[in-house]
């Protein structure tokens, strides 16, 4: 062994551990951005690169919804807790106004001259009639929703295609919720590529051929990654050694991450203007249809005697059975076209009723370890090898660049 030493070499190979710590943070930092971005594929197929998760988005956000609907949010128990008094209060001017101009519009189209002979008082009586009736109406609506709202609402395409919109959208998700998790991704690639170097240190001293650093490189490269992701998630269950705790990084935050994504998952895609235009207008728009269908129907049949006694005081002409059916689908497609604007007025109750955020996030906080970590796993899982090898290969090529610097 050569002990002839000059200070140079003395710096040079104490260069080494400090050069191996940053490429353990380079490595890391790069491989969490390659998970992010670029949002949308950046190249020529096949060769090119997207971020992991804009690349997954559809398959990350179809796992999720699956852990929302299995775990933390029975839609149908949430419907369930309308009141279709409240509802139908929160909804009579709007429903007022689209009846009566329902009602002009039928006997208008129908039996126009019959129509303009009625005096404005009985017109009145007959709005007022129909008026009477809505909230029975609207109460049968709202529990023929309730019964198949599974079939009409779906949350999986409600979320799929919302993620679609704004394909930035997981990204926000998962930066936020996951945010002291990549942190510590970042500086344990300082502190254990620091550590990996001192080893790579001494060895270098006595032993030093060329693909020496190279092959530190790529297990820098590679344990610095692997490490830190294992240190988020694992173990699952507290261990107590020393008095000191030792659980995943991800799995102490329940609570805060719980807040956190609750908070994004109910203002950014399971709004309450969401949740029921998918009901009223997308996935729900056949079954409503039908619904209305039956359900104004039955209001016509049940008011068609009193309004043909109101105008045969007027008039010797009425409302014949041949006019019925037209009438009926006219007040059918007027009200399903003008039904999803009245709603609106029910978003507030419907908002404080449903209680979204507070209840997904009381639900997280119960999770299990074990389902809790599928909140942010998945932005790993996909292909986590992906930014392990990458991490590795990237450390290999660093420590390339690090032989020919110092020792050539």
């Amino acid at each position: 062994m050569n002990f002839d030493v000059t200070f140079n070499d003395i710096l040079l190979y104490l260069s080494i551990p400090f050069i191996s710590g940053f490429v353990g943070w380079f490595t890391n930092a790069a491989a969490i951005k390659m998970m992010f971005y670029p949002i949308a594929f950046w190249g020529l197929k096949p060769f090119g690169w997207q971020g992991i998760i804009p690349a997954k988005s559809e398959s990350i956000a179809s796992r999720a919804v699956d852990l929302i609907t299995e775990k933390l949010l029975k839609i149908e128990e949430q419907f369930a807790l309308l009141d279709p008094d409240v509802v139908n209060e929160e909804m009579k001017g709007s429903i007022t106004n689209v009846s009566r101009n329902t009602v002009d519009l039928v006997m208008r189209s129908e039996i126009p001259s019959i129509w303009e002979n009625v005096p404005q008082t009985l017109k009145v009586t007959i709005y007022e009639s129909i008026e009477e009736r809505i909230p029975v109406v609207t109460d049968r609506v709202l529990h023929d929703i309730g019964q198949n709202i599974r079939e009409m609402l779906d949350l999986k395409k409600l979320t799929i295609d919302t993620v679609k919109q704004h394909p930035d959208l997981l990204n926000i998700i998962f930066m936020k919720c996951g945010k002291d998790e990549f942190k510590f991704i970042e500086r344990s690639g300082l502190y254990f590529g620091f550590l990996f170097g001192m080893v790579q240190m001494v060895i270098a001293y006595f032993f030093n051929p060329w693909w020496l650093l190279p092959l530190f490189g790529i297990l820098t490269g590679y344990l610095t990654n692997w490490l830190a992701l294992k240190l988020i998630f694992e173990p699952k269950e507290p261990i107590y050694f020393l008095g000191m705790k030792f659980q995943g990084l991800f799995l102490q935050r329940q609570k805060t991450v719980a807040e956190e994504y609750a908070s994004l998952i109910t203002s950014r895609i399971l709004t309450i203007e969401r949740i029921f235009r998918y009901t009223l207008q997308n996935t729900g728009k056949a079954k409503l249809s039908e619904i209305f269908k039956y359900r104004i129907s039955e209001l016509v049949d049940e008011t068609y005697s009193e309004i043909n006694d109101i105008i045969g005081k007027i008039v010797d002409d009425k409302i014949t059975q041949k006019h019925l059916n037209i009438i009926k689908n006219i007040a059918h497609f007027t009200f399903m076209a003008e039904f999803h604007i009245c709603i609106r007025d029910a978003f507030p109750y419907a908002e404080k009723v449903f209680n979204l955020k507070n209840n997904i996030q009381q639900k997280i906080e119960e999770l299990p370890y074990e389902d809790f970590e599928g909140l942010l796993r998945p932005a790993f899982q996909e292909d986590e090898w992906i930014l392990i090898v990458v991490g590795a290969i990237l450390g290999g090529c660093a420590g390339m660049f690090q032989f020919i610097i110092l020792f050539q």
